[in-house]
């Protein structure tokens, strides 16, 4: 079964599309990557959907507006990757997160925007969509639903391994002799992000290859004022995202800590708070091997220092497991859309705090009727190629 897997993460920046081709035999299920890509939005989207997330005041009519105009950029981008191979059997959406609802300890709900009847209506087949709810309704945050994912590559491994996700928000899956246990860190890209687009460093908005961190310094009592954040002293299972870390918070912080710090300085500082919350969580759970993905694993500052201060840990790109950095999450989609026409739970209690497991998502049809394949009990292990 050919399933399409689509999402746009917290760094809002565009669409990672993903086909892979699945074929499962008793409970053993195997993928190949037919095809992978990654569409940046229009700049006039991506300025709309930056202007409405929180903590900026909204709209319902810029909702609904960005729901369809973020729906139809998908479908767009999904059309293109099923013609590619010749047509695709399924398509699994995140669409585009646009707010994470948590009160202290726990998560209430979670809104995705990117209307999937658009998807459905150019693609032609049935699409899986809203797939964080159910989760958050069984008892879970959510997220990290990668970490159905992670279990899967890393089972077997010996001792403690990790997998860990940075994107505009860090997450980790950790794989123990004691079962598992996933979570979000804190901010990986998000607060960079946000600085580089405010100030106008770049017009990429990301600090490509780490070259303005490269050009500034840690400042230390800033750094101090960061890392005193409680979130990063909750146990696990949580969740966090932009709700919580953007602009206004840092701009907040430097007023406390250190008015007129230069931009390039406090780069810098934000790329260290990312290697400092990771390192320690990783320390703390006695961790052995960590696999990395998400764009913040091509910022060298960031590899480097993750590796410098974790001596002790073998830290490796997830490609290693056969999940290609870029294309992990558009990868778990594409497999969370193959569960739920199976009929198979791809959520992962201990990872995201549900009670126990639940099928993900809603399913939109395509233009035919809707036929289900015969359901599957449960899957065991899984192979990427």
């Amino acid at each position: 079964m050919r399933v399409l897997g689509l999402l746009s993460g917290t760094s809002h920046d565009g669409i990672d599309v993903t086909v892979v081709d699945f074929e499962e035999s008793a409970g053993e299920l195997r993928g190949t990557v037919l095809h992978e890509d990654s569409v940046p939005y229009e700049p006039e989207l991506r300025a709309r959907l930056l202007a409405a997330l929180p903590p900026a005041p909204t709209t319902l009519a810029e909702v609904c507006e960005l729901d369809t105009l973020i729906g139809q950029a998908f479908a767009e981008v999904a059309a293109a990757a099923s013609d590619a191979v010749g047509g695709v059997d399924a398509v699994c959406s995140h669409g585009q997160t646009v707010f994470h609802w948590v009160d202290a300890r726990h998560a209430l709900g979670t809104l995705q925007i990117g209307q999937p009847a658009w998807i459905a209506e150019r693609v032609g087949a049935p699409v899986v969509s809203d797939v964080r709810i159910r989760d958050i309704a069984a008892g879970g945050h959510g997220a990290p639903l990668v970490s159905f994912l992670d279990e899967l590559l890393l089972r077997g491994r010996a001792g403690v391994s990790a997998a860990v996700n940075l994107g505009g928000i860090a997450n980790m899956t950790v794989v123990g002799p004691d079962g598992l246990s996933a979570y979000d860190i804190g901010p990986a890209n998000a607060l960079v992000d946000a600085v580089v687009v405010a100030e106008g460093l770049n017009e990429r908005g990301y600090d490509a290859d780490a070259a303005i961190a490269r050009t500034g310094k840690v400042d230390a009592d800033l750094l101090s004022v960061l890392l005193a954040d409680p979130y990063y002293a909750l146990s696990p299972p949580k969740s966090t995202g932009k709700e919580h870390f953007h602009l206004d918070y840092v701009r907040a912080l430097v007023d406390r800590a250190r008015p007129g710090i230069a931009p390039a300085d406090l780069i810098r500082t934000l790329t260290e708070l990312t290697v400092r919350t990771v390192a320690q969580d990783v320390r703390a759970a006695g961790i052995r091997f960590l696999a990395v993905s998400g764009g913040g694993c091509h910022n060298p500052l960031i590899m480097q220092g993750l590796r410098e201060t974790l001596p002790d840990v073998e830290v490796v790109l997830a490609d290693e497991l056969g999940a290609p950095v870029d294309s992990k999450e558009a990868i778990l989609f594409a497999l969370i859309g193959w569960c739920t026409m199976h009929g198979v739970a791809a959520v992962t209690p201990g990872g995201t705090g549900a009670r126990e497991p639940r099928i993900l998502g809603t399913i939109t049809p395509g233009v035919g009727p809707l036929r289900m394949p015969e359901p599957v009990e449960r899957v065991r292990s899984l192979i990427l190629a």
